[in-house]
């Protein structure tokens, strides 16, 4: 008996020339197009994870070490901040006359525009500070300016009672940021 070699001419196999039960029985072959893509998409993302190290995902970014685009005045130094940090608390506690005299529109006016300038000199002197000492200082500061906003949206409804609760809120976080100051 002789043995048959396997020639690499020949096909092991007869291709099935049938169409797939899936594809339309129309005369247009069905287009693989989303199919296409989304293979494309699957395994582009894939190897974006796979590739990436773990040391990349998990690195936190540097900080920049040109300038940093803080909330802060051009040219205002720490010294200049908080030399003004105590008038324009003054002036943002000085409201509390006009709102309850009813001044409301007036008081607005006067708070938007001193809270923004005490908003400004409390971020300079909090980015001036130890790392360890800011988390403390940005609570108060998110405090007193979250409470700033109540009273303001307060004083636009007129509603009487909820300025006085947030105003002693404001002049609570005022005075705890001036002792730490």
């Amino acid at each position: 008996m002789e043995a048959t070699k396997p020639s690499l001419s020949q096909p092991k196999f007869q291709p099935n020339l049938s169409p797939l039960p899936l594809q339309h029985t129309t005369d247009r072959p069905r287009p693989l197009v989303s199919v296409t893509r989304r293979l494309a998409l699957s395994s582009s993302l894939s190897s974006l994870v796979f590739s990436s190290s773990p040391a990349l995902l998990l690195r936190r970014p540097e900080p920049a070490k040109a300038f940093e685009f803080g909330f802060v005045k051009p040219g205002q130094t720490v010294e200049d901040a908080e030399g003004a940090v105590r008038g324009h608390a003054r002036s943002l506690l000085a409201v509390k006359p006009l709102l309850e005299s009813g001044s409301w529109e007036e008081a607005q006016r006067e708070m938007r525009e001193s809270s923004a300038l005490l908003k400004q000199d409390v971020y300079t002197i909090i980015q001036s500070r130890p790392g360890g000492e800011r988390p403390r200082l940005r609570k108060l500061y998110a405090d007193l300016f979250n409470g700033v906003l109540r009273l303001d949206y307060a004083a636009r409804d007129r509603d009487g009672p909820q300025v006085r609760r947030c105003y002693e809120k404001i002049s609570a976080a005022l005075e705890e940021i001036l002792s730490l100051i």
